[in-house]
């Protein structure tokens, strides 16, 4: 696992957090861990593997939520441990964090629950690296408060994600504005995928622009952002989560030779 202070090591690079929304299979999980991996080795990325362990905020009550909380957990702690990488998953209750934290080296906050007091302080306590999504209905500045609970928890390894924020009642957009105020604050990563949601449709199944994965990305690189959250897959048409705004994992090492571009030059 890399530590903390070495996410951001490499001058002319970024961090990448990528992986599929959910883990659904484990040989589909190993899959898109190995490839990213090997993508990332070769241009010399520092990379964070995610899956979501259980997928707790889903709209519609039949909508896939897991596997199993242990066997998904189980997955992602055996694709650290295969392939020598840090990783990452979400946490939605209390008591999540300490299950979790057995299993992965960054709890990550979703960006309904950003102002979850005791979520948030139950992940810093845990001792392990604390990554919050900005709520789409919080402010940049907001965050303050959101870093200093993790602080104040007597852990000062702290995230801050971008995800946009609510346009009208489905659509999302960035204010890269943002991005400076809040690097103030800790790390700035820039979840793309996220960010190009259509959340609320009137069929229960958020709809994205996945075909501006590319424009979003490069202007968070030219930004200053710090790292890149990116969900990709071998078939987003058929991955049980998110599949409408994920990036087709073919795609990922091309779209980060640009952007690497981008970071050499600014």
């Amino acid at each position: 696992m890399i530590q903390f202070k070495e996410l951001f090591d490499k001058k002319n690079s970024f961090l990448l957090i990528a992986g599929p929304c959910a883990i659904e299979s484990e040989e589909i999980a190993f899959e898109i861990a190995e490839k990213i991996h090997k993508i990332s080795q070769k241009l010399d990325i520092n990379f964070v593997f995610k899956g979501s362990f259980k997928k707790a905020n889903r709209s519609k009550i039949d909508s896939f939520t897991g596997i199993g909380d242990e066997k998904a957990l189980e997955i992602i702690k055996n694709i650290g441990n295969s392939f020598s990488i840090t990783t990452t998953t979400d946490i939605h209750e209390v008591k999540d964090a300490n299950l979790a934290a057995n299993h992965v080296d960054i709890l990550q906050i979703p960006a309904f629950l950003a102002r979850q007091t005791d979520l948030i302080v139950a992940a810093a306590k845990t001792s392990k690296i604390v990554n919050i999504k900005k709520g789409q209905f919080m402010s940049p500045t907001s965050m303050k408060f959101a870093v200093d609970k993790v602080k104040d928890s007597g852990n000062d390894k702290v995230l801050i994600t971008e995800r946009g924020s609510m346009f009208g009642y489905r659509d999302l957009i960035v204010d890269f504005r943002g991005i400076p105020k809040m690097k103030e604050l800790a790390p700035v990563i820039l979840d793309v995928t996220h960010s190009l949601q259509q959340p609320n449709q009137p069929s229960g199944v958020t709809g994205g622009h996945p075909e501006l994965i590319e424009t979003i990305a490069k202007a968070g690189v030219a930004s200053g952002v710090d790292g890149l959250f990116i969900e990709t897959h071998t078939s987003p048409k058929n991955a049980k989560s998110d599949g409408k705004n994920m990036l087709p994992l073919e795609k990922l090492e091309n779209l980060l030779v640009k952007l690497l571009k981008i970071k050499s030059s600014i």
